[in-house]
């Protein structure tokens, strides 16, 4: 046991310098993304209005064909349009092999600097594909959905210059969507909305890996969970601003992730408070509970449900600046805002396999220690960003005997990794149930992943509601 030890410790040594080289030849040959000044024809630093954001999106769609690919996934009270854009080399299919992720602005109408900080990123992809070798990357490597404005009923009647208050953070029928969602520690009562259906459906049709959601009101980074099992309305007017964090089995993760975004954003990381009755956060990031709980919080639902990453991103101090001040916001923002979603390409990704090679849809992966599990796509397709480290990979699908794979995370490098399940049937009236293998059935058609292909054998082949609303009124 002791010699085991000590040679798999010599071996993850030797593999994570192997692989660090690489990785660090890699970054030399990848200079950082660069500056961006915008094209005043097509989009300036100026708000746009619903129809203005709808123009701008189908011109750029119709501009950029082989970049970009434009759709809509319900529409708010008032019938407007909840647009998503997609930027990648390939837009109007998925990537097999390659991770889906997204950003979402505006969730409250009157947060917009979001939205337009958005619709700026969309235009630097398209434009710096061909020029900018960290984009093309990215975009080679990624297919990005981008949603400018979940709720443009509330922005538009916003008003510009309104620091504070909630004039336009809530929906056409008064409700804010970020407390409208399924809540992990506490049932949610509040009736449904369209747009949160509309986004609710559209994550579980998408495997999204990584999720950024754009705020205003503060300037940190916030991570799940928003929600505690302990928390109370009340605790927000009669304790300090700082609760107790609630931490999710992924908060390694999720602290990394929120530094990435705070470290390369210009001024986040200093953790400075934006008034002085507000609290600052040390580097910039926060446990969301521990900053205030909410109940139906977006990320929380992201992660719990679909196994996404997403991170809180509030990125003004005031929620809705004059326009003039946009531009200064992107200059803050652009680096964060590609940074982060390069964080899709961290940890393990693979494909899970029955004998044949035929891939398994739906099958259930948990990293062991770590509770929240997630699920293979259509075409077998899994991912899980984690940091470098020794981990087991616990996989579970119906007709299948369960798998337990180890495997090393290195830095800045994706491990790659594939599983293949054993048909079996479970045979019961035992006290520890058993799986009796099934003969495999002979197939004529194969199912073979996009190369490269990856071994499973185990670790030494896989290198590679009331106060609460005043309170975030003030707050994001």
């Amino acid at each position: 046991m002791i010699l085991r030890i000590v040679f798999l410790s010599a071996f993850l040594l030797f593999s994570y310098h192997c692989l660090a080289q690489s990785t660090n030849e890699l970054d030399a040959a990848l200079p950082e993304p660069r500056a961006y000044i915008p094209d005043s024809q097509y989009l300036d630093f100026v708000y746009h209005d619903h129809d203005d954001l709808t123009r701008f999106l189908r011109a750029t769609s119709a501009r950029y064909p082989n970049l970009t690919a434009l759709y809509s996934i319900g529409k708010s009270i008032q019938g407007r349009d909840l647009w998503v854009m997609v930027v990648s080399s390939s837009p109007y299919e998925h990537m097999i092999g390659k991770p889906d992720v997204k950003y979402v602005g505006n969730i409250h109408g009157n947060e917009p600097v979001g939205r337009e900080l958005l619709l700026h990123l969309i235009q630097y992809f398209v434009t710096s594909y061909n020029t900018d070798q960290y984009v093309k990357w990215l975009l080679d490597n990624t297919r990005i959905h981008i949603m400018p404005s979940m709720n443009p009923d509330g922005y538009a009647v916003s008003k510009e210059g309104a620091c504070d208050g909630g004039q336009g953070r809530y929906n056409a029928r008064g409700f804010d969507l970020n407390r409208n969602f399924p809540d992990y520690f506490k049932q949610n009562n509040k009736r449904g909305q369209p747009e949160t259906d509309a986004v609710k459906d559209w994550i579980s049709k998408i495997q999204f890996v990584l999720s950024g959601s754009l705020h205003g009101g503060a300037l940190v980074a916030s991570y799940p969970y928003d929600n505690t099992p302990n928390s109370s309305p009340l605790g927000v007017v009669f304790q300090t601003y700082s609760a107790a964090p609630s931490l999710t089995p992924d908060d390694d993760v999720f602290k990394h992730l929120s530094l990435v975004y705070a470290k390369n954003h210009a001024k986040m990381s200093r953790g400075v408070a934006c008034k002085s009755a507000t609290p600052a956060f040390e580097n910039g990031i926060t446990n969301g509970a521990a900053w205030y709980p909410l109940t139906g919080g977006m990320q929380d639902y992201n992660y719990v449900w679909y196994g996404c990453m997403e991170v809180t991103l509030e990125i003004s101090c005031c929620k809705y600046p004059p326009a003039y001040e946009l531009k200064k916001y992107w200059e803050d923002n652009q680096l964060s805002m590609i940074k982060f979603l390069a964080e899709a390409h961290r940890g393990v990704q693979g494909f899970v396999l029955d004998p044949t090679g035929t891939p398994i849809e739906r099958a259930s992966l948990k990293i062991k220690g770590r509770d929240v599990g997630f699920q293979t796509t259509k075409h077998g397709e899994f991912w899980r960003i984690l940091l470098p480290g020794y981990y087991k990979l616990e996989v579970f699908a119906e007709g299948y005997a369960p798998r337990e794979v180890e495997f090393i995370v290195v830095e800045q490098h994706p491990t790659l990794l594939n599983v293949t399940l054993t048909p079996s049937k479970r045979v019961e009236g035992t006290t520890v149930p058993f799986y009796r293998p099934l003969p495999i059935p002979q197939q004529q058609q194969h199912y073979r992943p996009i190369s490269p292909t990856y071994s499973d054998s185990g670790i030494f082949s896989t290198i590679s509601s009331g106060l609460n609303s005043l309170y975030s009124n003030i707050f994001g």
